[in-house]
């Protein structure tokens, strides 16, 4: 299936980072693409590339067989020209127009009677049909959304683009909603761009992941494999890895590496590399035991003593030391009860095999 989306370009700064953008949106695997990364890693500026609000320095920009950009041809298509939907962070509503108005705003080419019924139809799909005489400053924080996603949709958009959609608001409204989002974008089946750096949104919202650091795209996939097997240690840092140990493959047999690592030896699936290695582990994949419990087929047993217990909401973050190691686990706070976690309690950390990924350190 041909690309719905390809862009490279570089966006520079005068006195300031340069932004490189390499997506390809494949148009097969889900509409949903979430550009992933902190605060100042460039993701904004990529949305308005796309959008036309912004000129790369070099680069090109495809969408649907239309060239957006291509700066050795000279060709840069204006925003106006894109049909892209685009949600700003803060919305971007005209305080002076109702909630209808401001979605009929981008329908100028619709004669009156199809204006209205294209502005009561996204009001409709928006669950938003009551509140269409209301001003912005009458709505809620989740309706102003509303009102703002169905602007963008409105005008049948080719790509839709959401910069931090769901950020502007408190955090119950955040979680009812995520889920509407999600289940919004699907029904509508327009490719789309969802900016954010919360990971529970990521997870929750995208079918693929491009995941930016330091002004340019590090690894782009699939939203699972992107979170189960990131390309690099700054990769796993970004989407939540809470072990990252720098080590070295000693040997390599029966499916196993054996990677020696600050008084550590770990056993990890053998993905064929050699030399220097980061081990990456998250905490939900360590389990913890005391005493001399029953061996079981996880390949890992490391003594270990508890640095620190720092409760997560629901959960417990359990910090350890391991050999001259540092070991992040979470268990429940039934579990820390139950095994009596506190603070300089000797444990056994268990972990699988298949649980520590292995990534080249060059």
């Amino acid at each position: 299936m041909a690309a719905t989306l390809e862009a490279r370009f570089e966006r520079r700064f005068r006195g300031g980072p340069a932004i490189r953008a390499d997506l390809v949106l494949p148009g097969g695997d889900g509409p949903v693409t979430v550009l992933f990364g902190p605060s100042g890693s460039g993701k904004t500026t990529v949305l308005r590339a796309l959008a036309g609000l912004d000129r790369p320095d070099e680069g090109t920009i495809e969408c649907r067989g239309e060239t957006w950009l291509d700066t050795s041809r000279r060709v840069f298509l204006p925003a106006r020209r894109r049909r892209v939907g685009l949600l700003f962070q803060d919305y971007a509503l005209f305080p002076h127009l109702t909630a209808a108005q401001n979605v009929a705003f981008g329908l100028h080419a619709l004669a009156g009677p199809a204006r209205a019924r294209r502005t009561a139809e996204m009001l409709a799909l928006l669950r938003l049909d009551a509140l269409g005489a209301r001003r912005p400053s009458e709505l809620s924080g989740g309706q102003r959304q509303r009102v703002a996603l169905a602007r963008a949709i409105a005008p049948s958009p080719r790509l839709l683009l959401l910069d931090e959609p769901l950020s502007a608001l408190d955090a119950p409204t955040r979680d009812e909603l995520r889920g509407e989002l999600r289940a919004l974008l699907l029904r509508l089946g327009i490719p789309t761009i969802v900016v954010t750096h919360d990971r529970i949104e990521a997870l929750a919202l995208g079918d693929r992941m491009a995941v930016m650091v330091d002004g340019r795209v590090r690894q782009h996939g699939l939203v699972a494999d992107v979170f189960e097997r990131p390309a690099d240690r700054e990769v796993a840092r970004c989407v939540g890895v809470d072990t990252v140990l720098a080590g070295r493959v000693a040997q390599t047999g029966e499916g196993l590496a054996t990677v020696e690592t600050h008084g550590l030896r770990l056993a990890a699936v053998d993905r064929g590399l050699t030399g220097d290695v980061w081990a990456l582990l998250r905490a939900e994949d360590v389990t913890l035991e005391r005493g001399v419990g029953a061996r079981s087929s996880a390949r890992n047993h490391l003594p270990a003593r508890i640095v620190s217990v720092q409760p997560e909401g629901p959960l417990v973050r359990v910090a350890l030391a391991s050999g001259d190691s540092r070991l992040w686990a979470l268990v429940t706070r039934a579990s820390r009860t139950d095994l009596g976690l506190e603070e300089g309690a000797d444990v056994v950390a268990v972990v699988k095999a298949p649980a520590i990924h292995l990534v080249p350190r060059a």
